[in-house]
């Protein structure tokens, strides 16, 4: 046996290491995820036959899960831009500072780093009906009419949205601020002494070689916000997405058809399309990033 045989061999071991621990942790449940979708399986039932595609008509005809996605997509659309735009407006402002820039990136990095069920219950209770609630407690100092936030229809998912923008904004204006420090300052200072002015700079230098991260954090966060589960679970009234549905999730209504209702067979096929959803929206963003990236 060659010395190139050898290490060829060597190779293909180590990398049989992660392909079987894909093969049985991640593509063996989704196998079976999606054969069980096709059946009437639930923990109440003694036996198991195959109904076909009657889950999926089912599904899309409960309104509860048309809602449920349509509060996904408003977490997703509002939440992924609004977490970008903000992050890179903190970053740029971090990396123009001559000190500090550490300290900086701890604090805003301490809301990623913290257990999210923990961050939610404490959002949770600022969010309290005064005079418990710290936010309704400032809004009366400034002469507002307190808000219902957690227990308003209207304004339950916008307030859940905003916790998790803060939560996700930590993790991306870091990866943010490395980019930027990762921009040769010559080029800038080139720019500069050609008469370009801050604005321009960012738009024709910053902004172009900062697309590879940009294009990485909308697929991720993206992805994030589509599968939010957590803060709703926690923050929401009695944990049911409430009120009157207004908040829940996707994630959280397969979780409730799994572990509430016992329905195993209707959660896998919700946890289908949720999957099918995520996947398109992921391809359909790295074909419109692709082409505008410079690496």
């Amino acid at each position: 046996m060659t010395l190139a045989t050898k290490r060829a061999l060597t190779a293909y071991l180590f990398l049989a290491l992660p392909l079987v621990f894909f093969l049985c942790v991640r593509l063996g449940p989704m196998v079976y995820m999606l054969v069980m979708s096709f059946t009437n399986w639930g923990l109440l039932r003694k036996t198991i036959k195959f109904i076909g595609f009657e889950n999926y008509i089912i599904l899309f005809n409960d309104p509860v899960f048309l809602q449920a996605l349509g509060n996904t997509f408003r977490y997703a659309v509002f939440g992924a831009p609004i977490v970008i735009i903000l992050s890179l407006l903190i970053a740029l402002l971090l990396d123009s500072i001559p000190k500090g820039k550490g300290l900086f990136r701890l604090i805003y990095v301490l809301p990623y780093i913290t257990p999210v069920v923990a961050v939610s219950w404490v959002w949770r209770w600022m969010y309290q009906p005064p005079p418990l609630g710290i936010i309704n407690g400032i809004l009366g100092i400034l002469g507002l009419s307190a808000g219902e936030f957690l227990n308003s229809p209207t304004q339950a998912l916008p307030s859940i949205l905003a916790v998790n923008v803060w939560v996700e904004m930590g993790y991306c204006t870091t990866i943010f601020l490395a980019g930027l420090q990762t921009i040769p300052k010559e080029m800038s200072e080139a720019a500069r002494i050609d008469g370009a002015n801050d604005r321009q700079v960012l738009r024709r230098i910053t902004l172009p070689l900062l697309m590879p991260i940009t294009f990485f954090l909308m697929v991720m966060e993206g992805i994030q916000f589509l599968r939010i589960f957590t803060q709703v679970y926690n923050m929401s009234m009695q944990a049911m997405g409430g009120p009157l549905n207004s908040t829940k999730s996707a994630a959280l209504y397969i979780y409730q058809k799994a572990f509430t209702n016992f329905e195993m067979a209707r959660a896998a096929s919700a946890s289908v399309v949720l999957f099918l959803i995520i996947m398109v929206v992921t391809v359909l963003q790295v074909r419109f990033f692709d082409k505008r990236v410079n690496y």
